[in-house]
Order: C-alpha cells, then structure tokens, then sequence
C-alpha cells in the first residue's frame, strides 16, 4: 500500500457519530442505511455490513464516519459519508469510541 503524507492525513474528516436509526436495504444482502448524527447534522450512510450487524444492534450506538467522502448514490440512496470497519476477512467490527464523547467530535 502506498505511504501518505501528514497532509494527506490531515485532508480526512474522520468524526464520531451517533446512529439514530438503521434499516436493511431492500434487494440487498450486504446493505444497511443509518441515519447518524453528527452533532450539528444528520446524514444518511449506507453501509456493507448487513451479514455482520442486525439494524436493531447499531441504533444508539456511536461510531466513526468518514464525513468529507464525496456523496454516492447505493441502491438510488445518497449516502453521505463512510462507516469505519476493521475486518480480519471473517469477523467484521465497526470501530466505536473507547469512551462516551460527543457526536461530531473529530478523529485525529
């Protein structure tokens, strides 16, 4: 994998989310869209982790988003930033903060 710079790092708007509500996606086996917030916003993600979490497990729990990815549409859905997972290619975890701290607090 290629090296990046502190610049490069520092272009990245990683933030702690809080999610407020999370479906499965329709005609999708991987799919779940949340509504998060980020504190002063909400938006919509949709995320590959449908095999791995049931909608019912993520609602009230904080995550970590990607905020500044470009929008894309998934399944004629805008979604809005990127949910952060580590994956071992069995297990999948969505990364969530250590301790209790605000939506929108920036990652760094």
């Amino acid at each position: 994998m290629e090296l990046i710079s502190l610049e490069d790092f520092i272009k990245l708007d990683i933030r702690v989310a809080k999610v407020l509500s999370a479906e499965r996606v329709e005609g999708s086996e991987k799919l779940i869209k949340l509504r998060v917030s980020l504190g002063n916003e909400e938006r919509t993600l949709m995320a590959g982790i449908a095999k791995h979490y049931s909608p019912e497990d993520l609602v009230g729990k904080k995550i970590v988003v990607l905020a500044n990815l470009r929008p894309r549409k998934i399944f004629g859905v805008e979604s809005q930033g990127m949910l952060l997972a580590a994956s071992d290619g069995e297990t999948l975890s969505v990364l969530i903060p250590e301790k209790d701290i605000k939506e929108g607090s920036k990652i760094s």
